[in-house]
């Protein structure tokens, strides 16, 4: 069979996969016409983890991986989820006919733009989408009744709030609808792929400017020019044909208007995302099976504890609250509006009840409105049906789940005021994304030692992935011990993690060892890692505890338990408060290092911080590294970090034993049977 052939099944079968979609979203139809008249719920959690177990397990009988199989469910999930929503509001607000036109600020191309298109979805084929100067332009639009609904940015994650449409939210009489969160990925566009020396002028709106700043201020000599808008800014460009020129707007307005990539995702932070609101005319009812945010606008009064009052009164009705930002009050000194999102419809009777008794403690209360929240949680599949069954006679019987801390009717005391069990009884949970730390799941953090290429690192993403390990490690900084050593592929090597655990969906670690590099690392890292050597570099510590970046600090090998906490405390006493300690062994009378194992109860009785163990230095035989692995888990720490590697080659290249595909496969077997 040669290409052309090859081609036309491949197309076959793209075009079946396409039927066997749409017949999918019909049925997904045809159970909310059931749910909707049995009053259901619309989503089943539990269904859901089986449906994608069983699919894991499926999909690996026909060579699929994991990781793939989980991607695919979770994109036909979301659509069906969100198909369903819209027979539910639809059903709620018969009164409201289809969308006709939608106004959204700047021109084609822009992100508004972008964000409409993805937020009416299917929709969107038959809607004009209107472009407008200005966002006061947009409002008065949907006001006007030329068009239907509004889209208007108020947030960034780099940049901040969009203060000009919140204060157009406080005079306008549109009710909010409804909200998109959408990823900006900023490039660097011009006329050609020219070098970054030879840019000389840099166009974009205020907020595409300010998100990228890090980045433009590399550029030398280079001036930068405001735009009403990203897309007009490309347009500019375009018209100009001056090579000198670039633009900072979306790789879509570049392909709309002929302009070249020069570079790719150039934001200051790596998630960088605008949230948009949709806005009508009128309010809209929103099903109670739907999650939910209500949005509103609040001034206090000018007394002590006003504020308190109000956030007291949400907490005391059970709501939780996931917005609070503050703007002076138009035409007045020093008195200022309170914008507040949290969850829940505003027929509920909770929130009713809390919205009476904040007018009780206010002096002006504006509900901007309830609409669905965007983000629709994404099922994630039971670890168990990530592990790979061994064949028989390679099964190795292991222990239930270890015995937690043994308690002791004595008191030890600690001078580490934050850092001890008393700051937080409870103990501390740190999101690092989608994943806890400290939490009730053990986690497993893996990677090779040393980030030497991308497909190196694609390989071990593929395996941490597919066996259920939750966080990706890579080194990609190494201190040099000899003129021989490999001294690590540093930023080149940071983009390539970040990259690639984009791809696989696993927050990132990665170990950074100079104070200098550490707000550079942060952007790209989800945790910054502390090594061994460096647990008394009070720079280095000083300089990981100004970044709001989640700190892994190993312990250092000849430092007592008392030295590991003042070391985590010294961070802590800087303002980040996120630090997960690690125990990766000490030395003793043996050759390698030796896991304390006896340290980690006393750390968990002495701390609320979350521990994990490292038993990739105890020995350089795998074998051994595996005993040891599960006798720490048994223990109880909150996770562990282990060192991989995709092949025979690498493994054991920085002087550990790195686990092979088979030994890291065994080893999540073990820890989580």
């Amino acid at each position: 069979m040669d290409l052309k052939e090859l081609r036309k099944e491949i197309n076959s079968i793209d075009d079946q996969v396409l039927k066997l979609l749409a017949a999918r979203r019909e049925l997904s139809r045809r159970v909310i016409e059931l749910k909707q008249s049995g009053k259901m719920p619309l989503r089943d959690a539990r269904r859901e983890e089986d449906l994608l177990a069983q699919r894991i397990a499926r999909g690996r009988e026909l060579g699929l991986g994991a990781h793939l199989v989980t991607r695919v469910f979770h994109e036909i999930i979301d659509d069906s989820v969100r198909a369903q929503q819209l027979i539910l509001q639809k059903g709620l607000n018969q009164d409201e006919s289809p969308p006709e036109r939608v106004a959204y600020q700047g021109v084609e191309g822009a992100y508004s733009q972008l964000a409409a298109h993805k937020f009416f979805g299917a929709a969107a084929e038959k809607i004009e989408f209107a472009g407008y100067a200005t966002f006061q332009k947009v409002v008065e639009s949907v006001e006007k009744g030329a068009s239907d609904y509004g889209l208007l940015p108020v947030e960034n994650t780099t940049a901040g709030n969009i203060n000009e449409v919140y204060d157009l939210l406080s005079s306008t009489k549109l009710s909010v609808v409804g909200e998109e969160i959408f990823r900006v990925e900023h490039c660097l566009l011009a006329l050609e792929e020219v070098p970054l020396s030879s840019i000389l002028r840099v166009l974009s709106h205020p907020q595409g400017l300010t998100q990228c700043a890090r980045f433009l201020s590399h550029l030398k000599d280079c001036r930068r020019e405001l735009f009403a808008d990203t897309a007009m800014a490309v347009q500019k460009v375009k018209e100009d044909g001056d090579l000198t020129q670039a633009a900072i707007a979306s790789e879509e307005a570049g392909r709309l208007y002929g302009l070249k990539v020069v570079q790719r995702d150039i934001a200051d932070q790596r998630e960088n995302f605008t949230r948009f609101f949709v806005v009508a005319r009128k309010p809209i009812r929103v099903d109670a099976r739907i999650p939910s945010k209500t949005s509103i606008i609040i001034a206090t009064a000018d007394r002590p504890g006003a504020l308190n009052s109000v956030l007291n009164i949400i907490a005391a009705n059970g709501i939780n609250m996931t917005k609070l930002d503050s703007r002076p009050k138009p035409g007045s000194s020093f008195e200022y509006l309170f914008y507040i999102d949290f969850e829940g419809r505003v027929e509920e009777d909770r929130v009713t009840k809390a919205l009476a008794g904040l007018r009780g403690v206010s002096s002006y209360l504006k509900i901007l409105g309830t609409y669905p929240m965007e983000m629709r949680g994404k099922t994630r599949p039971p670890i168990q049906s990530l592990l790979v069954d061994p064949k028989p006679e390679e099964e190795r019987k292991q222990k239930k789940e270890g015995a937690a801390a043994p308690a002791s009717d004595s008191k030890v005391e600690t001078p580490c005021h934050l850092a001890r069990r008393e700051a937080v009884p409870e103990g501390s949970v740190f999101r690092v994304r989608d994943v806890e730390i400290g939490g009730s799941e053990f986690v497993v953090i893996a990677g090779p030692s040393s980030v030497r290429s991308e497909d190196q690192l694609r390989k071990c993403a593929h395996l941490v992935k597919e066996c259920g390990g939750k966080l990706l490690r890579g080194g990609c900084f190494r201190p040099r011990m000899s003129r021989s050593s490999f001294e690590g592929l540093g930023m080149e090597g940071l983009e390539i993690l970040a990259r690639v655990g984009r791809e696989y969906d696993l927050p990132v670690v990665t170990e950074v060892v100079s104070p200098t590099d550490v707000a550079e690392v942060a952007r790209r890292a989800d945790v910054l890692q502390i090594g061994a050597p460096n647990m008394q570099n009070f720079s280095l510590l000083g300089e990981v505890g100004r970044v709001n970046r989640p700190v892994l600090l190993e312990r250092g090998n000849t430092s007592p338990v008392e030295e590991f906490l003042a070391a985590a405390e010294y961070i802590l006493e800087q303002g980040n408060h996120q630090v997960i300690l690690c125990d990766g062994g000490i030395r003793t009378f043996e050759p390698r290092l030796t896991l304390d194992l006896g340290a980690i109860p006393i750390l968990k009785k002495r701390t609320h911080l979350p521990l994990i163990v490292d038993p990739s230095h105890v020995s350089s035989e795998k074998d051994l590294v595996l005993q040891w692995a599960l006798a720490a888990r048994s223990v109880g720490p909150h996770g562990m970090i282990v060192e991989i590697a995709p092949d025979s080659e690498e493994a054991g290249g920085d002087g550990t034993a790195a686990l092979l595909p088979e030994d890291f496969a065994e080893l999540m077997r073990g820890i989580y049977r």
